[in-house]
């Protein structure tokens, strides 16, 4: 009897039950990840694209005619860009994006390069590097820090520039009012002996992706010092611009050198790619 009883004991708790024999529904697919907070909350432009015209197919615009923007190359991103100035001048810059949100890049001045004066001479490279710490919102510009080691119409008898370097500065880029207006605002630090602080601010606005028409005020600590800089951006692909652009205007007089401050006129070219 006890050895039935144990059977049977067995059997049952052998058996699953038909909870368990019957078959299961199959899992509904996963629904996909919500994208993380930061994500939800990042702005309309992820990195330099805040600085893009609309459309995002556009490299992005680091800089105007002279004032730096919060925009920044890609990580792998480089660029290429050159002025051409007064008495046969001409400028280069090479910019690297080497992380993300971090540029580094150089340039060098050449003056009488174009036309029949002489001699050529160069001057020292220059350093520029910027860091986009904050990408902003609707409401919050974009924010950069930079250097930028490149001034403007060199004079050789005192060795430094007669326009100086910009030097440490933080700049700021907004879009305000329609799709494709930018306002950009900043101060810079060009000499730390006299630590002078220096402001600019500049608009942009970009027509269907195909011109970029841009105005500047430039080096504002006085009024005599200040440039006015006006012009336009043709983008001729996605990659490569032409700008025109007028410096100094309305501006006289001489620099300490007899150069004359009077308004410049520069063509630049620009390539910019990914590696």
């Amino acid at each position: 009897m006890t050895r039935s009883l144990l059977a049977l004991l067995f059997t049952l708790l052998a058996v699953p039950p038909l909870s368990a024999q019957a078959p299961q529904p199959p899992e509904p697919p996963a629904a996909p990840a919500a994208p993380l907070a930061a994500e939800r909350s990042r702005p309309r432009a992820e990195g330099a694209d805040e600085e893009r015209p609309a459309g995002g197919l556009l490299q992005p615009d680091t800089d105007l005619i002279d004032i730096p923007t919060a925009g920044v190359l890609d990580y792998g991103g480089y660029s290429s860009r050159t002025r051409f100035f007064s008495n046969g001048g001409v400028m280069q810059w090479l910019g690297f994006g080497v992380f993300q949100r971090v540029n580094i890049g150089a340039s060098f001045n050449v003056d009488k390069l174009i036309g029949s004066s002489s001699p050529v001479q160069l001057t020292r490279p220059d350093l520029q590097l910027k860091l986009r710490f904050f990408d902003g919102d609707r409401m919050i510009p974009a924010f950069a820090l930079g250097f930028d080691g490149q001034g403007y119409l060199y004079d050789r008898s005192s060795q430094r520039y007669n326009q100086r370097q910009r030097g440490l500065y933080v700049t700021g880029s907004q879009e305000v009012g329609l799709p494709g207006l930018q306002a950009h605002a900043g101060m810079s630090i060009s000499d730390f002996n006299s630590n002078a602080i220096f402001g600019y601010m500049s608009g942009s606005y970009n027509i269907q992706d195909k011109v970029l028409v841009m105005l500047e005020w430039d080096n504002i600590a006085n009024y005599i010092d200040s440039r006015i800089n006006m012009g336009f951006r043709v983008y001729v692909t996605q990659a490569f611009h032409l700008d025109f652009a007028a410096r100094g205007i309305g501006q006289g007089g001489d620099y300490p050198n007899g150069v004359s401050r009077g308004a410049e006129r520069v063509v630049m070219f620009k390539y910019s790619g990914n590696f």
